[in-house]
């Protein structure tokens, strides 16, 4: 029979400084908190810090329906523990296993391509850390799949299931409260400020495709384009002569359309200096940001192929269909803006936590893991008895 659960998800360390929501694994496990909470089956969760110290509540965002606890305080009468942002000692997995908990490794980040590019650059990344053989499941999100899937499988050797995406507007709505119109996209009119707001620190999400879609476009029909602005790629023009000698042969970039930025803050300037924002990726088929974006109400060229039905969508590398997307949004976007902002927050509802059927997937997901003997173990272990 189906009961609810008590459910730990481990979160990373934050201080004064750095606060929680500021990882993107801490968001996941957040979300996933939210999401969990609000099963059917009444599950209690709670976020758990693996690392020493004593968990600051206040660094955990207000309006959570679950508290911030320490490993030694939270694990004692939890049934499953799901390993997210903060990984498990050695020590912290026998006591775990000892208590007969179950304990699933939640993978959201793309291990396998970082993998490649820490052994080809000679960065550490593994041997230092501890690589758990002990987890009873694997869960890896939809969007890492593709790359990592069977890069986990095989290094933890257990079962491995790819699971939903989750994610919940509350950070990018907490970050952009206090912009003008709550940051969300309003017409301007004139030719459009063109934005691409990549990491640029992997292969996965890289500036170079969305900067060609915009030379096309800017090509094509020079007149509907002010600007085109990338972040985080200030060290790439200056510093890398590779990437500034592709640069100097396009036309945005020799007529002095074009800014180098660094680091910006997404909320504040897509409402300041942002009409449509260009995006690609390479074996990342979904992140936060697409969401980010969309749901408030950006025109967003992308080839994130989870949410084809998001944004202004194209496929694989086809840089001369994002360009003639780019060019149909500078037309014709401000005709139906409003429309499109609903359209788009409507689609992403099979993401948030308040989905129905994204509860039931992952109540699917808890219950087959515990189907399999562990309330049994668990009243043994209360009982001191001994599992039939």
């Amino acid at each position: 029979m189906r009961r609810g659960l008590s459910i730990g998800i481990t979160i990373g360390p934050g201080t004064a400084a750095e606060r929680l929501l500021s990882k993107s694994t801490n968001q996941t496990a957040i979300f996933l908190g939210k999401l969990l909470s609000n099963s059917r089956f009444g599950h209690s969760v709670r976020l758990i810090r693996p690392a020493n110290g004593s968990p600051d509540n206040q660094l955990t965002p207000d309006g959570l329906p679950f508290p911030t606890m320490a490993f030694d305080e939270g694990c004692a009468d939890l049934d499953v523990l799901i390993e997210l942002a903060a990984p498990l000692s050695a020590i912290q997995t026998r006591r775990a296993k000892a208590l007969a908990i179950r304990i699933v490794r939640y993978c959201c980040e793309p291990a396998y391509v970082r993998s490649l590019e820490a052994a080809i650059s000679r960065r550490p990344l593994w041997h230092t850390t501890f690589i758990n053989q002990d987890y009873d499941e694997i869960w890896v999100t939809q969007p890492v799949a593709e790359t990592s899937l069977h890069f986990f499988q095989t290094l933890y050797g257990r079962t491995t299931k790819v699971v939903p995406f989750v994610w919940d507007p509350m950070v990018i709505e907490n970050a952009a409260a206090q912009l003008e119109e709550k940051g969300e996209y309003r017409p301007r009119g004139g030719p459009r400020r063109l934005s691409v707001i990549e990491p640029n620190d992997d292969v996965l999400r890289f500036c170079l495709y969305p900067i060609l879609a915009a030379e096309q476009a800017y090509r094509a029909r020079p007149s509907a384009i002010a600007c085109l602005q990338v972040a985080n790629a200030e060290s790439l023009i200056y510093d890398d002569t590779e990437f500034a000698s592709v640069m100097q042969q396009l036309d945005i970039v020799k007529s002095d359309k074009t800014r180098f930025l660094g680091r910006v803050e997404t909320p504040a300037f897509l409402a300041g200096s942002t009409d449509i924002v260009i995006s690609h990726q390479w074996g990342l088929a979904l992140a936060q940001h697409y969401l980010e974006f969309c749901w408030l109400g950006y025109p967003v060229i992308h080839n994130a192929q989870l949410v084809a039905d998001l944004g202004y969508y194209y496929p694989g590398n086809d840089v001369e269909t994002a360009a003639a997307l780019l060019i149909e949004a500078t037309s014709s976007h401000d005709v139906g803006w409003e429309r499109y902002r609903e359209r788009q927050r409507h689609a992403i509802g099979r993401f948030l936590p308040t989905s129905s059927a994204l509860c039931d997937s992952y109540d699917d997901l808890l219950f087959g893991l515990n189907s399999r003997g562990n309330a049994t173990q668990r009243e043994a272990h209360r009982t001191g008895g001994v599992e039939a």
